[in-house]
């Protein structure tokens, strides 16, 4: 049989049902990337949980020696690129950094934001001139306030994946019985589709606390909903029991 013989037999070779679902299941990946901007405790934990959830993965950050050698580790799902590039193969962006990191990350990649979901997991804290950690806004002002603001008007924002703190995040993913619940907020009908696969393929369930206005609850310090807040891990039904309760109060 010649080589023509052999490209026809194998490009009409009837597909099986694992062949065809795998090469569905593998173009719908390359089409929904996510990068993560920063690959400190937060951005690792959550690509490593993204990567076991079959979500595709592109990460960056200050020290890209870092950035390529997580994305090593984690497969073929994960890859590395500058940050420009990174949010360029991206149709979702986590801005896994500081709060004033993320004010200058904006700054700086505002034009290829625009019409990206942007997922903001930032909480307003920093340290001072001894090392304590201290509120970097005043009272009652959100970070995810401020961060909504500084995005290009078609950006679609959503506040999550900063609800628990990084030790609990890396290690409570696909709880049983049953899954630890993650909280987010967002105004915007993409960002929440999103978010919610993202956190469900991280290994938690998703639990809406509201619109943005809600932001500064799932935030610390002071956030009800955040996991200092709460005082634990919860559920589902228990997450929304909280929303409710916090709510009445």
């Amino acid at each position: 049989m010649g080589v023509g013989a052999d490209l026809h037999a194998i490009v009409h070779r009837p597909m099986s049902i694992d062949y065809f679902d795998t090469f569905i299941w593998w173009s719908f990946v390359k089409a929904m990337t996510t990068a993560i901007i920063g690959v400190g405790h937060l951005g690792s934990a959550l690509a490593q949980h993204l990567v076991r959830g079959r979500e595709a993965v592109v990460l960056a950050a200050e020290d890209q020696s870092h950035a390529q050698q997580l994305a090593t580790e984690l497969g073929p799902l994960a890859s590395a690129a500058p940050v420009r590039e990174a949010i360029s193969q991206a149709d979702t962006v986590v801005l896994a950094v500081w709060l004033d990191k993320l004010k200058q990350l904006v700054a700086e990649q505002s034009d290829l934001l625009d019409g990206k979901v942007v997922v903001d997991p930032t909480n307003p804290v920093g340290f001072d001139e001894k090392g304590n950690f201290v509120r970097t806004l005043p009272e009652h002002q959100s970070s995810g306030s401020v961060v909504a603001e500084l995005l290009p008007p078609r950006a679609h924002y959503v506040k999550a994946f900063g609800t628990l703190g990084a030790t609990s995040l890396a290690s409570s993913a696909n709880r049983t019985p049953r899954r630890a619940a993650l909280f987010y907020a967002t105004d915007d009908d993409q960002a929440a589709a999103t978010v919610e696969r993202l956190i469900s393929a991280a290994g938690f369930d998703p639990v809406k606390a509201g619109g943005l206005q809600a932001a500064g609850r799932i935030e610390t310090p002071g956030g009800d909903l955040q996991e200092s807040g709460l005082g634990r891990l919860v559920d589902a039904d228990e997450a929304r029991a909280a929303i409710v309760a916090g709510t009445v109060a």
